[in-house]
């Protein structure tokens, strides 16, 4: 499979500096991860403390992602990066903000963790809320590991598979509506379910931003706002 690798340069501090932006994003990213999958626990075992956990950690994604901006800014100043290289910077400042804003999301479940605890009526949908979750988080983790190996293909099939958690996420929408037809004192829980599940389905959107960064940086071609298919066709582009 055809892939990227960041190229060698005169001076070696400039590969170091373009690797090291690199492994701070994937650093970022399994911090996300690990956000995301103490929110899912929090959620299913009632655990408040972790869910606190989730929610004080967000300051430490959002340092990162300060940091890496930061670093990204001086590196743009001081070797003013051209074609490749600059799209990688491109990239990366691109990739943090939606990793900051899968964090938002991951902190928004631990808070709605912390509402659901006790009094569970019908522990089914926090199953299903779980399942979704999970569904997402490997998301997430595809995206960053085709960000890792600049794989625009495997990309593409982490965007195509972000259709498989937005048709998960409409039918629990879907079951909480009747459920609170049914019995409108569930309303209030079921609200924060869902609530829960969208800010998950939020994150599997961000998931599908990386990629076409990916894309982006592999094959210069922007696929924002572009179908399935054509971003697929310029990701096999030679």
């Amino acid at each position: 499979m055809d892939k990227m690798s960041i190229g060698q340069h005169i001076s070696q501090q400039f590969n170091v500096e373009l690797e090291d932006i690199r492994t701070r994003v994937l650093t970022m990213g399994g911090l996300v991860e690990q956000q995301l999958s103490d929110a899912l626990t929090a959620v299913m075992d009632e655990n408040v403390e972790m869910a606190e956990q989730v929610i004080n950690g967000d300051l430490k994604v959002n340092a990162m992602e300060v940091n890496i901006d930061e670093e990204c800014s001086r590196i743009l100043a001081r070797r003013q990066p051209a074609a490749s290289d600059l799209r990688l910077i491109v990239a990366v400042i691109k990739t943090i903000t939606d990793l900051e804003r899968c964090g938002d999301q991951a902190e928004r479940v631990a808070s709605i963790a912390m509402r659901l605890t006790g009094g569970r009526e019908n522990r089914n949908h926090y199953v299903d809320l779980v399942h979704l979750g999970n569904h997402v988080r490997q998301l997430l983790h595809d995206a960053l590991d085709a960000f890792a190996r600049m794989d625009p293909e495997a990309a593409v099939q982490v965007a195509r598979d972000d259709i498989n958690v937005d048709k998960e996420y409409d039918a629990l929408t879907r079951q909480l509506i009747t459920y609170m037809m049914e019995d409108p004192r569930t309303i209030t829980r079921s609200l924060d379910v869902l609530w829960a599940a969208r800010a998950l389905e939020r994150i599997g959107d961000h998931a599908r931003n990386i990629c076409e960064y990916v894309v982006y940086l592999v094959r210069g071609k922007d696929v924002r706002h572009v179908s399935l298919e054509q971003m697929e066709e310029e990701a096999r582009k030679r």
